[in-house]
């Protein structure tokens, strides 16, 4: 396997064309923000957390590539949001004492976090896939919502992306479908788990303590229904892109391999939400994961692989830009960002 190659472009360039050039290419002048601190899931219903407070961090470069193979894959951060944590939201089953220690132990924060949102387009296969959303108009106020503007910097506009993949239907990944003037990517097809749809528009999600997050989906997803692709376990997005079933965060929760040539990434989207707590500790409980016990299990065998086959992974809140590799180590895993084993 060889490592993929990192650029960072201007809107201007064409996308086809910046393709062939990063193959060969490593930007020597990549900024990273100053960002190191514990990502967090979001809550599936509004009312299940405090309004986010708007983020005075430093947030460009707000996007970032990487090539796999002949494939194109840009992170773009739709917001940063700081708060309160880790803890409960991570190791609600442990004490806060236990969880600030780790985090000492991590050079973290004890009671303090960042968290970020960070959708990803895949150009493979003369497609422009975009992986999730972010939280759209509804977000901005609050410093999220960014995911257009970024976009449009990285070089792409709403109308280029051909397919709109939703791991799952949580706010933060399903806020960003519609527009002030209706769906917001006019071009594109869909596709998402059947598992997950039909879990949302059921009563059980209507009438429970989730019925906010299902008003969500009643109002971006299911008026997109008619082209929506319902998928599942091994089901292929386009050439190259592998869908695979990691429930547990949410009920019909899907993680993707991309694949091109000899290399291969995944998106694991919400399996591990922290990069110290989730990783170090696979089996701390996660406020947000709907059901605890089947996440754990995804958790260890998704992350498994990954170090096993020593391939990179994007998370949709780690640290942005997000993606990074793992280590087994006792108990867990050790999160190795992806920083300049690329440039050299």
């Amino acid at each position: 396997m060889t490592d993929p190659v990192v650029t960072q472009d201007s809107g201007d360039l064409n996308r086809r064309g910046a393709m062939k050039l990063a193959v060969g290419t490593a930007a020597a002048g990549l900024l990273f923000p100053t960002l190191a601190q514990a990502q967090s899931t979001t809550a599936p219903a509004a009312a299940e957390v405090p309004a986010p407070t708007p983020s005075p961090l430093p947030q460009t470069p707000g996007w970032r590539s990487v090539m796999i193979g002949e494939a194109r894959v840009t992170m773009v951060l739709d917001g940063i949001r700081p708060g309160d944590g880790p803890h409960p939201t991570f190791g609600e089953n442990q004490s806060a004492e236990t969880v600030a220690e780790l985090m000492r132990d991590n050079l973290l924060p004890e009671t303090r976090f960042a968290n970020g949102f960070i959708p990803v387009i895949v150009e493979i296969a003369e497609q422009r896939v975009l992986f999730d959303t972010g939280f759209g108009p509804g977000g901005r106020e609050n410093g999220m919502g960014q995911l257009a503007e970024r976009m449009a910097d990285a070089g792409y506009a709403p109308e280029d992306i051909d397919i709109v993949v939703l791991t799952h239907m949580h706010g933060d990944h399903i806020g960003g479908l519609m527009g002030e003037d209706g769906p917001a990517f006019a071009n594109a097809r869909y596709v998402a788990g059947q598992v997950e749809y039909d879990f949302w528009t059921s009563d059980e999600a209507k009438s429970g303590a989730r019925a906010g997050n299902a008003e969500l989906v009643a109002k971006n997803v299911v008026p997109l229904k008619y082209k929506i692709t319902f998928v599942g376990e091994g089901a292929e997005v386009v050439p190259g892109i592998v869908a695979h079933e990691a429930f547990g965060h949410s009920p019909g929760h899907l993680v993707f391999t991309v694949t091109s040539g000899d290399q291969t990434l995944w998106l694991t989207a919400d399996t591990a939400n922290h990069f110290v707590a989730s990783l170090q500790k696979p089996d701390w409980e996660v406020r947000f994961d709907m059901d605890k016990a089947a996440a754990i299990a995804t958790r260890r065998k998704i992350f498994d692989k990954i170090a096993a086959d020593r391939v990179p992974f994007i998370g949709y809140h780690m640290p942005f830009p997000g993606i990074g590799y793992v280590q087994t180590i006792e108990g867990g895993y050790r999160f190795v960002p992806l920083t300049y084993q690329l440039d050299v």
